[in-house]
């Protein structure tokens, strides 16, 4: 129900008329509800925010089990919309992943005398290039580069191209190793969700930053 603030008006009927659209102001924006869509996300958020980008739900089946059916909820939300778009394009921030050698690479980065920084994908539609990325701050980076196909309104295949572990004046290629495809069941202006050929499940929110080679 709209509720209204109204300056008191003078009693001449023609005067009320006139002013009453100029004083009174609709109240009903502060209280709309979140839509379906924006509870399922929340709720989604809210279930990884403690996962440490996914390495304790490795040994929570049950967290495990929650956060699946939070995504397919909102994959239930995203069904008919079109994910492959130019939106797709960005640089994209790991929040989780069930994805086991991102995983390993994250936990088992300071054994190397370092840790792991951000966890990015960076797509370009357009180019049809998308690199996976794991940073190691303050100068180590490792990256695979990848060519992309969209192939359907939610589906991209993805064919690795070539691999790189770069330190500070050091750069070690390593050869190409893999295809596949993945599909973004959903995507807004802040996160997006995956789920790829292998079962796995990707969670990115929109990075701050563009990342570059």
């Amino acid at each position: 129900m709209a509720t209204y603030a109204c300056l008191s008006l003078p009693a001449t009927p023609n005067f009320r008329r006139k002013i009453t659209n100029l004083t009174c102001t609709s109240l009903t924006n502060q209280s709309q509800p979140q839509s379906a869509s924006q509870t399922a996300k929340r709720h989604l958020l809210r279930l990884i925010s403690d996962q440490n980008r996914g390495l304790k739900t490795q040994s929570d089946p049950q967290k495990l089990s929650q956060i699946i059916e939070a995504v397919d909820s909102l994959a239930a939300i995203g069904r008919d919309t079109v994910t492959t778009g130019e939106s797709l394009s960005a640089t994209w921030r790991l929040l989780w992943t069930t994805e086991k050698e991102q995983l390993f690479i994250i936990k088992n980065a300071p054994f190397f005398g370092t840790a792991a920084g951000d966890v990015l994908q960076v797509i370009d539609v357009e180019k049809k290039t998308l690199n996976n990325v794991i940073t190691f701050p303050p100068d180590g980076v490792f990256f695979v580069r990848s060519d992309i196909q969209v192939a359907s309104a939610q589906r991209v295949n993805f064919q690795f191209t070539s691999a790189v572990l770069r330190g500070k004046g050091w750069e070690f290629p390593l050869p190409p190793f893999g295809q596949g495809w993945f599909e973004t069941v959903y995507i807004d202006d802040e996160i997006r969700v995956v789920k790829d050929i292998r079962k796995d499940y990707l969670i990115v929110e929109r990075a701050p930053y563009s990342w570059t080679e």
